[in-house]
């Protein structure tokens, strides 16, 4: 699993370290009412994302730990795409439809918004071929693709914002293009590993790939508004500028978010397997480390309440410097979303994803009544202080979810301890 996460690490690292030499070129060269522009398209993406796919990512993903014929998982990932094809074409007739009311929610321009369906579609492409890597433990592939992708997109980036002076159009289009081309990758290599089928009518792959996503849609939903809704409600109340400069401190936080994300891409197959071998000591290590990994992350999060308002003006200029109040909540935030990765995968691994969607929906809903009375008043402030208190509540709730989901050792973590639950 260490191995696997220093990969994971490695590939999330270089990706962050990617992003952060190109944010002072992108501050320099978009006024913040244009990074506002190309940050809402992705926010925009994100929240396709929730119902694009009908997450058959996930599907795919859980389905190799139920073995059978390879001729099986190729079937399945066939109906993966099958699923793919359709909502897709759903989200962009739905797009198009109220394309004038989620211009003027986003203050995005309507041209964008079919784009942004046909990214969420190809980021669907990628993730597939990533997870069949991931279930399998190939985590060198897995990072080489994250980060060809990663270093295309700067790179497209640089040459459009900086070189041509495209603007926010310039940052948009390069996250077409670089997401064109590697989904096209990922799916010629799904084909070349005999992972996909694309000629398949299997019913009853169809259903168990929407059995296993469609009651995860408000879960990817919430979990959206959980992520974004504190963008969308700045825009909407403060101006598409300070949605800009909230923007900022919100990317430099989620950098500590790759860093959990790492951890997690390596730590689910390793519980998975313990899992499914039911070993009574190995659940109680499991949980040892656990508490172990929330002081690390806890202690982390008390140093960036110190050093995210410096990091801001050392990336952003005076002109970003307001992002600095806002910096701290949000490394908070992610460090309880870090916390949340550790204890969601018992949900997965318990099929209980109806539970983990009523648990998410609920921390968005928190999330979006504290952002309507915080926001107005204490402004971008008030915005990462929602964002910030939704975050940990959903790490409480779903640490609840995870131990009804399959009960670990929480509170017996000695040999010969009653079992917890």
């Amino acid at each position: 699993m260490l191995s696997g996460s220093s990969i994971y690490l490695a590939s999330n690292v270089f990706t962050a370290a990617v992003w952060f030499a190109l944010l002072p070129v992108l501050t320099h060269f978009l006024d913040p009412r244009e990074y506002g522009e190309a940050a809402m398209f992705t926010t925009l993406v994100g929240a396709l994302s929730a119902f694009v796919g009908l997450n058959v990512v996930a599907a795919s993903g859980r389905r190799h730990y139920d073995g059978g014929p390879p001729k099986e998982l190729a079937e399945f990932m066939g109906a993966c795409l099958q699923i793919l094809a359709v909502s897709g074409l759903v989200a962009l007739g739905a797009v198009l439809l109220f394309r004038e009311q989620l211009s003027a929610v986003l203050g995005l321009a309507p041209r964008w918004l079919p784009w942004a369906v046909l990214v969420a579609v190809l980021s669907c492409l990628l993730q597939l071929r990533q997870s069949q890597w991931q279930v399998r433990g190939q985590s060198r592939p897995y990072a080489m693709l994250q980060s060809g992708e990663a270093a295309t997109q700067a790179l497209l980036s640089l040459v459009l914002v900086a070189a041509l002076l495209q603007g926010g159009a310039g940052r948009i289009a390069a996250g077409i293009a670089s997401a064109s081309v590697f989904a096209l990758l990922a799916v010629t290599l799904l084909r070349r590993d005999g992972l996909l089928k694309v000629r398949t009518w299997r019913p009853d792959h169809l259903k168990e790939a929407l059995v296993f996503g469609v009651p995860l849609v408000p879960h990817v939903a919430a979990s959206f508004v959980l992520a974004a809704a504190d963008r969308v409600v700045v825009s909407a109340e403060l101006g598409l500028a300070q949605a800009g400069i909230y923007m900022l401190a919100a990317h430099l936080a989620q950098a500590a978010l790759l860093f959990f994300d790492a951890i997690n891409q390596a730590y689910v197959p390793w519980l998975f397997e313990r899992l499914k071998a039911g070993d009574a000591a190995s659940r109680r290590r499991i949980v040892r480390y656990t508490y172990a990994w929330f002081a690390v992350l806890l202690a982390a999060a008390g140093i960036a309440f110190h050093v995210g308002p410096w990091l801001v003006r050392l990336v952003g200029g005076e002109r970003y410097a307001a992002a600095g109040s806002a910096i701290p909540w949000l490394l908070l935030g992610q460090v309880f979303g870090g916390m949340y990765l550790m204890v969601t995968n018992y949900v997965f691994y318990g099929k209980r994803t109806g539970l983990l969607s009523a648990v998410t929906v609920a921390s968005a809903a928190i999330h979006i009544a504290l952002l309507l009375v915080l926001a107005p008043r204490l402004g971008i402030e008030g915005a990462a202080m929602a964002f910030c208190i939704a975050m940990g509540m959903r790490f409480l709730l779903t640490w609840w979810a995870a131990q009804r989901s399959h009960p670990m050792p929480w509170f017996a973590l000695r040999e010969g301890s009653p079992p917890a639950g």
